[in-house]
């Protein structure tokens, strides 16, 4: 019996010449669909060996076609691919962080369609830097005397401190010493520098007096780094930067801020959690700042560096900075998003990033029943869809103790089905959708789902629902 079942199978050439009347089919790389058909037969294959396929009408092409597409068609989509984020967190390190705005999209589709004047000065004819392109910009931006560029933040604190104190010790309170996403740990970093570090202060509490007793003449630097994501509350004291900018002007020490998410926006005015913006800080007197490019800034992933020109021609000049330069991409990127920042109105209205966090409640409820009133439309005999108040956050190591309010769209499958099963295949559906459980209830929220993607989140609770059958 099982020798017959084998004889039922279709060949790989079979199934190929089957496929070929698809429109998909000439869109994917053959050797893929090969491979693909290969290893649904192998599948086929283990079931009949195991007993698990015994009936010769389930190897009959009208039943195979079905799932053989369905097999191949996933096992050939990109690996790298959109998803929708319908968890609230707007800077969510593992989707991808920011969204970039439509400018920014279109400059980096232009500088990668066409040779462009990356390291081309067009008034000589002659070679230029790469770094022109942002720099006047950001320095208009953030009132630095000059700017640089790097791949991340990481980068950015890796050269300044190689650059800057390199067989010199940088002096850190003890409560700064942050470790972040992927185990970035300012005392690793600084170690791989060359830098030593000197913790200064206790965990809660860090006085001046703290930082002028372990100055001696093998100091370098004297550092800040941004909390990020985390707040010690209760019995605590840090040293303000203008009052450290003073303690380095005394005895000639450079003051170096890692700012993490710097932004150009003042949300303290929209009722959210003050942080200092990057101007305030270098208003300050900090000598060199640096702060990422995809966090709160709504930009392509980029360490940026600002501060007093003699230090940053300094970095510029380190053998270093090539290592973690950045490409095109991310340069077109940046000066379309930078360029939006120009009128800070308009940032608030084209940078993805900046309107999220700034959503009201009002407005997020009403998109929330918008589409809540669509998935009822089209599942309302599968989904119990009802609205409840939520919290979103900001995400990406910014603003962590403060919640957005928000209005989450919570559903509830049919019974023979858990939520967590809704929520694991409603990651293989086309394109995936992410969102998060709470009390019972997989809920969507809409302050990281675009108007424009709501029909897409209808067919994926669709595809789900079909696949859970």
């Amino acid at each position: 019996m099982a020798d017959n079942l084998y004889r039922l199978l279709p060949s790989v050439d079979q199934i190929l010449a089957s496929l070929e009347s698809e429109d998909w089919f000439f869109a994917v790389p053959r050797p893929l669909v090969r491979d693909q058909a290969n290893k649904y037969l192998d599948r086929l294959r283990d079931e009949i060996r195991k007993g698990d396929l015994t009936d010769p009408k389930e190897l009959s092409w009208e039943k195979l076609q079905n799932p053989l597409r369905a097999f191949i068609l996933s096992g050939t989509r990109p690996h790298f691919r959109r998803v929708l984020n319908g968890t609230g967190v707007v800077i969510h390190t593992n989707l991808g962080r920011s969204i970039l705005a439509k400018e920014a999209a279109a400059a980096v589709s232009e500088a990668c369609a066409h040779y462009s004047n990356l390291e081309f000065d067009l008034e000589t004819g002659e070679r230029g830097s790469r770094y022109s392109h942002v720099e006047e910009m950001l320095c208009r931006l953030t009132g630095a005397e000059a700017a640089l560029v790097v791949n991340n933040n990481a980068g950015a604190v890796f050269l300044i401190l190689d650059a800057m104190a390199k067989g010199k010790e940088v002096l850190v309170s003890r409560g700064q010493l942050v470790e972040i996403g992927g185990s970035f740990r300012i005392p690793d970093v600084m170690a791989r520098s060359g830098a030593g570090l000197v913790e200064v202060g206790t965990t809660n509490r860090t006085h001046l007096r703290d930082y002028e007793g372990a100055i001696t003449s093998e100091t370098g630097a004297l550092m800040k780094v941004h909390a990020s994501n985390f707040r010690i509350t209760g019995f605590t004291s840090e040293v303000s930067l203008k009052d450290l900018v003073g303690l380095g002007s005394k005895y000639g020490i450079p003051v170096i801020e890692d700012l993490g998410s710097g932004n150009f926006y003042n949300f303290g005015a929209l009722g959210l959690a003050y942080e200092p913006t990057v101007r305030e800080t270098v208003e300050t007197g900090a000598d060199v700042v640096s702060f990422s490019g995809d966090k709160v800034l709504g930009g392509p992933q980029a360490g940026i560096i600002v501060g007093r020109k003699i230090h940053i021609d300094r970095i510029k000049a380190n053998p270093l900075n090539r290592a973690v330069r950045i490409d095109k991409m991310t340069l077109a990127a940046l000066e379309a998003t930078l360029r939006l920042y120009l009128d800070p109105d308009q940032a608030k209205e084209k940078i993805p990033t900046l309107k999220m966090i700034t959503a009201r409640p009002k407005e997020l409820k009403k998109r929330a029943e918008r589409l809540r009133q669509r998935i009822k439309r089209h599942l309302d005999a599968e989904l119990k869809v009802d609205l409840s108040p939520g919290v979103s956050r900001a995400g990406g190591g910014s603003f962590p103790e403060h919640d957005l309010e928000t209005t989450l769209v919570a559903l509830t499958p049919p019974s023979g089905t858990s939520v967590e099963d809704l929520k694991k295949t409603l990651l293989t559906t086309d394109p995936p959708l992410v969102g998060r459980i709470e009390e019972d209830a997989f809920c969507l929220d809409p302050r990281t789902l675009l108007d424009t993607e709501f029909p897409l989140v209808v067919s994926a609770l669709a595809q789900a629902l079909k696949n859970e059958k």
